[in-house]
């Protein structure tokens, strides 16, 4: 079930793409490279980590039963993987606690009555079961607390349920069953007493526990979650339901406010990695060019959600169904993953990142464009045109030599006023241009400032 609804996420996205008029968003960047998976008999990627900027690890599965799985390994950063181990069963997870000591979770293994959690302490070179396979189906998700408290999830009606250790694996309570009525998929721990789980990435629900996980109450009707990360006791973020919403809370989960999304109409976040509070990256989308190739969509903000940005880093790399995995160990590094290809950056990813929004659909009297707002600035700023007549529109910034630094639109627009909100949070402080075209005709350049 799992498996069906990241599915179900990634042929949405495409299907919307399909819909959609293909606007030509044309975003520079220099800052990713490609990185490439081994094809391991072409299994997918199910779920990947790194615990610092050289080592990671990843694993195959996709909840099929009686297929071969894969543990894989990198310790340069992902330019190469190597294989651990083979599992002749279904993978869900993989968690790294730290550079030795990692655990996986499943189901379907042969001779194996339901699924199983293994441990390594000796960073993937051996893989040892736990005794945790005699109570249950499918382990769907896992949530590692610390090294003797962990949890699985099953959502079969049977004996599923929530299952807590906390002798590092070695035994297992089942701490709540919600029968055929509530079937947890995905589990998330603050600490050992606040902790949330879903019954289901898209259509399912967000249940709360503030007692370990030994009683949990449904959060009225909202929804559930592909992912969701607490930074203390009260602020978090999650990601899930319909359309990938992305939503924060400041009162420890109870309720949840939307945090609208550039390009939400294709999409939005389906996993995240926060570096801190105001610094989230995001991925999920995926976008459509003109010539009908694809390519994933990166979220950021830097003020905690209450401004969303994206860039589409331009590289070779082509993805059918956007980016599932993101992760940031540090400002600078990071990568991005869709099934057995990602790109990865060392200089912190794209230079500059964009929302486009219309304001008004009231028709203007001529072409404008506006002086950005604030200006000088650090390191957002407004920059706000009006178009008089459905025209074709691009809006390019440049430096103090007249070299491009990127192309904030390009693409054709009715009538109305437009704001372009423009981050230059790794650009270096000067004097910046930005230039407006309307159907090839240029209708005013402006200077601004960006001071750090």
């Amino acid at each position: 079930m799992k498996k069906l609804t990241k599915l179900f996420f990634l042929f949405f996205f495409s299907l919307t793409t399909l819909l959609v008029y293909a606007i030509p968003l044309n975003i520079q960047s220099t800052n990713w490279y490609n990185q490439y998976l081994p094809n391991l008999n072409n299994r997918p990627l199910c779920d990947i980590t790194f615990v610092d900027s050289l080592l990671g690890f990843a694993v195959t599965g996709d909840n099929t039963v009686g297929d071969t799985n894969y543990i894989i390994k990198t310790t340069n950063g992902g330019n190469n993987w190597f294989k651990l181990d083979s599992v002749y069963g279904d993978i869900s997870r993989i968690i790294f606690i730290n550079t030795n000591t990692g655990f996986i979770c499943g189901g379907w293994r042969p001779g194996i009555p339901g699924g199983f959690v293994s441990k390594t302490i000796n960073s993937g070179i051996n893989w040892n079961i736990l005794p945790a396979s005699i109570f249950a189906n499918h382990f769907d998700d896992m949530f590692i607390l610390n090294k003797d408290t962990m949890y699985v999830v099953d959502d079969n009606g049977f004996n599923g349920g929530v299952f807590r250790s906390t002798d590092g694996g070695n035994n297992w309570l089942l701490i709540y069953s919600g029968g055929f009525s509530v079937l947890p998929q995905k589990i998330y721990m603050y600490d050992k007493n606040m902790g949330f789980f879903s019954t289901g990435d898209v259509f399912g629900f967000l249940y709360r526990t503030t007692n370990g996980g030994f009683n949990w109450t449904k959060i009225g009707d909202e929804v559930g979650f592909s992912q969701i990360t607490f930074i203390d006791s009260l602020t978090g973020w999650k990601a899930g339901g319909m359309g990938n919403l992305m939503k924060k809370s400041t009162n420890g989960g109870i309720s949840w406010v939307n945090q609208p999304l550039p390009l939400s109409y294709i999409g939005g976040i389906y996993h995240f990695s926060i570096l801190n509070k105001d610094t989230i990256w995001g991925v999920g989308s995926s976008y459509q060019y003109p010539n009908l190739s694809r390519r994933g969509v990166i979220y950021q903000t830097t003020n905690g959600g209450n401004n969303w940005f994206c860039q589409i880093p331009d590289t070779t790399l082509i993805t059918n169904m956007g980016y599932t995995f993101i992760q940031f160990i540090n400002k600078k590094i990071g990568w991005a993953y869709a099934d057995i290809k990602g790109i990865h950056t060392v200089n912190g990813g794209d230079t500059t990142f964009l929302s486009i929004s219309k304001i008004s659909s009231e028709i203007p009297s001529n072409y404008k464009l506006f002086q950005n707002y604030p200006n000088p600035f650090n390191p957002l700023t407004n920059i706000k045109y009006q178009i008089k007549n459905n025209s074709f529109v691009i809006l390019k910034v440049y430096d103090l030599l007249g070299k491009e630094i990127t192309t904030l639109v390009n693409k054709k627009q009715s009538s109305g006023e437009y704001e372009v909100k423009f981050e230059g949070v790794n650009l270096s402080s000067g004097i910046y241009f930005y230039s407006l075209l309307f159907d090839g005709n240029r209708m005013g350049t402006k200077k601004m400032i960006l001071l750090k």
